[in-house]
């Protein structure tokens, strides 16, 4: 669930294996880590749940990089961007344009990559214009409903059960975001059932 469970103001999704996160943001910023491939020439790698936290308070990447392969998305009011990193050399930054992306575990907006070959333009098409009732998120929500046509072990599905892949991992938890000159904004629906869709409830952060 969505708490403050580190510095007072940070809210996120606890990691509660290592302590970090996967998803935290404060006033300023909101930082996302999606796993990618990658393993660093170390004995063993450190948790990559840090990084997040780090990001939320505009701290560099630590040199070096010890980590698993990730993608970082760091969003402010003034722009977002996406380092990648694939476990060896220098970390890739790129700075996103105004408009729709995908990010999962590859490149951002990948086009080999069969959940956003699929789902990209579908999300892109579905308006998120301000709602009298403010959930501007439903239109997205509403494309992820329909993903859920496929079976959760479909690589085209966003709703995952990985575990038939070689991944002990299932999709828990949905969040919707935004930050702004004023601040941001977040909430969260519990799945049910990991891996399998219902109707989702958000709570906000609290």
């Amino acid at each position: 669930t969505l708490g403050q469970w580190w510095t007072p103001g940070v809210v996120g999704v606890l990691d509660e294996l290592a302590g970090g996160a996967w998803l935290a943001a404060d006033d300023e910023s909101l930082a996302v880590l999606v796993n990618r491939e990658g393993t660093p020439d170390v004995p063993v790698p450190t948790s990559r749940g840090e990084l997040v936290l780090d990001a939320v308070a505009g701290r560099a990447l630590p040199q070096p990089l010890t980590t698993l392969g990730f993608n970082l998305i760091r969003a402010t009011s003034r722009g977002v961007d996406v380092t990648a990193w694939t476990g060896s050399g220098p970390p890739r930054v790129v700075a996103l344009a105004p408009g729709t992306h995908m990010v999962s575990h590859s490149d951002v907006d990948d086009p080999s990559n069969p959940r956003v070959a699929r789902w990209l333009d579908d999300f892109a098409a579905a308006s998120t214009a301000d709602k009298p009732d403010g959930h501007w998120w439903e239109p997205w929500v509403d494309v992820l409903r329909r993903t859920t046509e496929l079976a959760p072990t479909d690589p085209q599905a966003i709703i995952c059960d990985n575990r038939p892949h070689g991944y002990p991992t299932l999709s828990l938890l949905l969040v919707v975001a935004s930050i702004g000159p004023e601040g941001s904004a977040l909430a969260a629906s519990t799945l049910t059932e990991p891996g399998r869709w219902n109707t989702p409830v958000f709570e906000p952060a609290r």
